[in-house]
């Protein structure tokens, strides 16, 4: 069951300086994963065990579900990954503009909470200005991997991603969706979504050399897009 929290609520609306690679992993230097969304973070684990020569790092909304799980990565000494508590939309620009150039290599988010109310759209967590933080940070051919079971929560985060110009799919991939995951490891619901036979929906974008368009073009194009009730029908070539 999915526990929503309003991310728009005064108390999420706190800036958090987030503390810097060298403070949270044994190697910082270490190319950085930010999973967006982490949940209880065992997604995370795993992969960290599978993955020692990258630092992973799940940022999540849920204090309780952060808390856990950094539990877990002490208990296991997972030394190169973190849990931290915040809000992605306010906290995160700040700490990836500040990280040493190419460091960040893979942004994922996974299975986002699915606002479905048209008035709830800016609780989604992929908005115009965390995306052009992401492009920010991202060099070209970095990663930014999203995935959902649920078609009007991914489709409007695809239209935002390809409205800024910033990213292209890899040619080989399947479209509309890609044909599987890229990571060795799938998140919880992932796996019970596929336990219940219904259908996974992923995209693969890479970072391209163009420039970030400035922050109020995207804002302007991305508007008619987010407020037209048919901008799950928009299309991903």
């Amino acid at each position: 069951m999915r526990q929503h929290v309003n991310p728009l609520s005064r108390f999420f609306q706190l800036p958090l300086a987030l503390p810097e690679p060298y403070e949270l992993f044994d190697h910082p230097n270490l190319p950085i994963h930010l999973d967006i969304g982490c949940a209880r973070g065992f997604f995370l684990l795993e992969l960290a065990a599978l993955q020692p020569g990258r630092n992973h790092l799940g940022v999540e909304i849920r204090r309780s579900l952060v808390q856990a799980a950094q539990r877990d990565r002490n208990r296991y000494q997972q030394n190169n990954l973190h849990f931290l508590f915040c809000n992605a939309n306010i906290s995160l620009e700040d700490w990836m503009a500040a990280l040493p150039p190419d460091q960040l290599h893979l942004v994922t988010i996974q299975f986002p909470d699915p606002w479905f109310k048209q008035r709830h759209r800016k609780r989604r967590v992929l908005q115009p200005d965390l995306l052009l933080a992401i492009a920010s940070a991202l060099n070209p051919g970095r990663q930014l991997f999203l995935q959902s079971d649920v078609l009007a929560v991914i489709e409007p985060m695809v239209s935002l991603v390809e409205l800024s110009s910033c990213f292209v799919r890899p040619q080989q991939d399947h479209r509309p969706w890609r044909a599987d995951n890229p990571l060795p490891v799938a998140t919880e619901r992932e796996r019970y979504v596929q336990e219940q036979g219904q259908p996974t929906y992923r995209v693969l974008f890479e970072r391209n050399h163009n420039v970030l368009p400035p922050l109020k073009d995207l804002e302007m194009a991305w508007h008619p897009v987010d407020n037209s009730k048919d901008a799950a029908l928009t299309s991903h070539g």
